[in-house]
Order: structure tokens, then C-alpha cells, then sequence
């Protein structure tokens, strides 16, 4: 049994529309205009768009090569070599699946329960921390059931949180104000050791809130026609996304003095109630929370089916690899993602954000780069190429930026953030190196003229 083929080119685009435009951009531009110091945060998100953009054509081809369930897990695996590294490099992306999944679906929970204190301002941190754990169980309720229902969903939120973007975009254009918008402070572009540090930060921050546009590479076997679909999807979505972004940001830096948006902890709502009143803080909060909701849903359908995939694969835990019986969607691995999530939810935002893409980086990310080159130089070998597979334009160069966009965000990153993704490195090639040697597999399998 098998899951069902269910996904076109639309519910691939809600599936990643939804899992970037969540909190990120609601909560985060204060953080930038923080580490920046001023409206020149700016360009932190214009370089998070460029390298999510390359990265994107990385993610395409990967994805309508291996179209399949997990995807990053089967494209580490195959470019590595299954009796080799990949064995390796596909537990590793397990592992830190099990760390990102809870933490990417609490970052965006967390947000959405801080945009629920504008709405009840005598709310305590307890009762924030709780709502964010309730509803990632309400959506592991949610998800407990077939995916083409969940695809009619995905995309009627779509529309509310596309809609919801477009007033505000809207209603900053009507009050822009050049003045307010470009005020930047004395020495904002002198290219100090802060800048570069501040930069950084800010790009970290960008590319969190970009983050989502491979969410269908995630669910490749429930794709129709993925080949076609999947590079489409993420193409596109990053297109879209970042004009949002784009629009966002000028909207409320032309509206709001950068001084007052850094310190607000929900600062849309705060920027379209000065331009309409409390009304307007409130309307715009509850589209926020409806979009964040639908983001967290999204990130914990795409990382609920990667322990599943090893599981099939018998590389994980066998209970991991259940479908429901009329569903055929993955139980035990959604339930575990879910709980998961929720237990995560008591952590802080800015650490849960930071931590995510750090870990994300040292695991997955460069090693995608280098499996694309793998795999490129396999195909050139077979003298081969898998029927309708996406190949990148202007080849190796977006992999070559893709590197050192992600080895920049990492360098300028705090060092406890970095000790705790290559503390978790280490502890993964431990358990990976345990297991390995228990099972007599590589790199301690023993040589056939060796055996007894």
C-alpha cells in the first residue's frame, strides 16, 4: 500500500505558501530591524531572497529526481551511496528531522500565540506557551485523515493569507512615507565588523521566514505529475513570496518609525492600527493567527512523513512506517511529530528560530549542494537522465552561492547557536556509528574474504 497521488500544482503551491507566509514575517522584522539597526534590514531580506532563490533551483531538480516521501533523506542517500556515506548523511537529515520538525512547527505557534496577546493583553507567558502547544495537537487532529481533504483546506487558507498580505501591502502604499521608510542612521552601510555581524543576522531571519518553498519535496509521493509539479511549486513560490515580503516590509518601515517597529512584539497589528484604528489591529491580528495556524499545519504534514520514509525504508523505528488503513496517511509518525511539537512550544522564539537554521545548515543544506554535483556527475557516468527531471539553469554557479550563503549565515551566528548544532552533529555520527556497528553495517561491515 501506498500514499495516494493526490496533489496538483495548486495544493503544492498552498503547501508552501502557507508553510512560509506563517508567523515569520509578522514577528520577525523587528528582530532584523534590531540586528540591523535601522531600515537598512532591508538588505538582509533582499539577500535572503537571492540565496533562497538559488536554493530553490537546488530543491527543484533534487526533487523532481527522487519524487518521493521525505525527500532530502532519498537525495543524501542515492548521491552518497546507499552501502556508503549516504547511509550516513540520510541518518543524519533523520536525525535532525526529529530535532527541526517540532522546532519549525513551535517557532510558528509560538508567534501565533504572541499575536493572541493583542487580542487579550492580560495574558500571562504560561497561558501563551499553552496555546501554542494546543494547537499543534488540534492539528495533529487535523491531519489524522486523507491528504486530498487536507489539499481543499490548504488552499482555502491560502487565499485568506495571500488576501490578508495584500490589504496590509495595500494599505502601507496608501500612507508610504519616503521619509519614515529610507531614515536611516549615520554610518548605517559602513562596512564594520557589525554590519557584517548584523547582516548576517538578518539574513538568518530572512531566510526563516522564506523557509517552506520545499515543503512539497516533502510529500513527493502524493504529488500528481511530479516531475512538472514539484520544481514549478518551489519556483514559483519563492516568486511570490518574496514580492509579499518586499511589499511587507517597505509597507510598515513607510508607516511606522523603524525606533517604535523594533520594539513591538506584534507589529503589523500595531502598524494597521495607526493608519485604521483598534479596529484595524484586530482584524488584521486574526487574519495573522489564521495564517500562522494554517503554516503550522503544513510544516507538521511535510515533517510527519520523513520518520515514516525511513521506517519503510527500514531504517528507523518498524511502527513509524504504519498507514492508516483507509487514509494511508503515516499515524505513528504524525502523532510523534505532533506531541513533539508541542513539548517544544516552552522553549523562546528567537532561540527556537536561530537554532533551527543553524542545525539546518550544518545537516542538510550544503550537503544538498554537493549531492546535486554527485548526482550530476552519476547521471554523466550512466549517460542518462530521469524522463521530465528539472535541471537547474546556468549550472554549477547556484550551487556554488547556495554554499557560501549558507557557510556566511552560519559564521555570523552566535557561537552558542553553533556549539549546539555541532553538538548535535557529533551526537548523531555517534548514534548513527552505535547502531552501524551493532548491525554490522558500513563503515564496520566486514569483508566477505574476512567472514567466518
Amino acid at each position: 500500500m501506498k500514499p495516494v497521488r493526490g496533489i496538483g500544482l495548486g495544493g503544492g503551491l498552498a503547501a508552501n505558501i502557507l508553510n512560509m507566509v506563517g508567523i515569520g514575517p509578522f514577528i520577525t522584522i523587528p528582530l532584523a530591524i534590531s540586528a540591523m539597526g535601522g531600515p537598512q534590514a532591508m538588505l538582509g531580506w533582499l539577500l535572503g531572497a537571492v540565496l533562497c532563490a538559488y536554493d530553490g533551483l537546488v530543491w527543484a531538480e533534487l526533487g523532481s529526481a527522487f519524487p518521493r516521501s521525505g525527500g532530502p533523506y532519498h537525495y543524501l542517500l542515492h548521491a552518497f551511496g546507499p552501502a556508503r556515506l549516504g547511509r550516513l548523511f540520510s541518518f543524519l537529515y533523520l536525525w535532525q528531522s526529529l530535532l527541526i520538525g517540532p522546532l519549525s512547527i513551535a517557532s510558528g505557534t509560538v508567534g501565533l500565540a504572541q499575536y493572541a496577546s493583542f487580542l487579550a493583553p492580560d495574558m500571562k507567558p504560561w497561558h501563551m506557551m499553552a496555546i501554542a502547544a494546543a494547537v499543534c495537537l488540534v492539528n495533529t487532529a487535523l491531519l489524522y485523515r486523507d491528504i486530498r481533504s487536507i489539499q481543499r483546506l490548504s488552499i482555502a487558507i491560502t487565499v485568506v493569507v495571500v488576501a490578508a498580505c495584500l490589504w496590509i501591502v495595500f494599505s502601507g502604499a496608501l500612507h508610504f512615507d519616503a521619509r519614515l521608510a529610507f531614515d536611516f542612521p549615520d554610518g548605517a552601510f559602513r562596512p564594520t565588523g557589525a554590519f557584517w555581524m548584523g547582516m548576517g543576522s538578518a539574513t538568518l531571519i530572512a531566510v526563516y521566514d522564506y523557509g517552506g518553498y520545499n515543503n512539497v519535496c516533502m510529500i513527493g509521493e502524493e504529488i500528481k505529475n511530479p516531475g512538472r509539479t514539484i520544481p514549478r511549486a518551489v519556483l514559483l513560490s519563492i516568486a511570490i513570496v518574496a514580492l509579499l515580503y518586499l511589499g511587507l516590509n517597505l509597507s510598515i518601515l513607510g508607516t511606522l518609525p523603524w525606533q517604535t517597529a523594533q520594539k513591538s512584539s506584534a507589529v503589523v497589528a500595531d502598524f494597521m492600527q495607526v493608519i485604521y484604528g483598534h479596529w484595524g489591529g484586530v482584524v488584521v491580528s486574526v487574519l495573522i493567527l489564521i495564517a500562522s495556524w494554517g503554516s503550522a499545519l503544513v510544516v507538521l504534514l511535510g515533517f510527519s512523513r520523513v520518520p515514516y520514509t525511513a521506517a519503510v525504508d527500514g531504517r528507523f523505528f518498524k511502527p513509524f512506517a504504519r498507514l492508516h488503513p483507509t487514509g494511508r496517511f503515516p499515524t505513528v509518525s504524525l502523532l510523534f511529530m505532533g506531541v513533539a511539537s508541542a513539548i517544544a512550544c516552552f522553549f523562546s522564539l528567537a532561540d527556537l528560530i536561530a537554532v533551527l537554521i543553524v542545525i539546518q545548515t550544518l545537516f542538510q543544506f550544503t550537503a544538498q549542494c554537493v549531492a546535486v554535483v554527485m548526482l550530476r556527475r552519476q547521471g554523466a557516468a550512466q549517460g542518462a537522465t530521469a524522463p521530465g527531471q528539472f535541471r537547474m539553469p546556468l549550472y554549477p554557479l547556484p550551487v556554488i552561492i547556495t554554499i557560501a550563503g549558507w557557510l556566511y549565515i552560519v559564521a555570523t551566528s552566535q557561537p552558542r547557536h553553533i556549539a549546539i548544532g555541532i553538538g548535535m552533529l557529533a551526537l548523531g555520527v555517534a548514534i548513527y556509528l552505535a547502531q552501524s556497528r551493532r548491525e554490522g553495517a558500513w563503515p564496520f561491515r566486514v569483508p566477505a574474504w574476512r567472514a567466518p
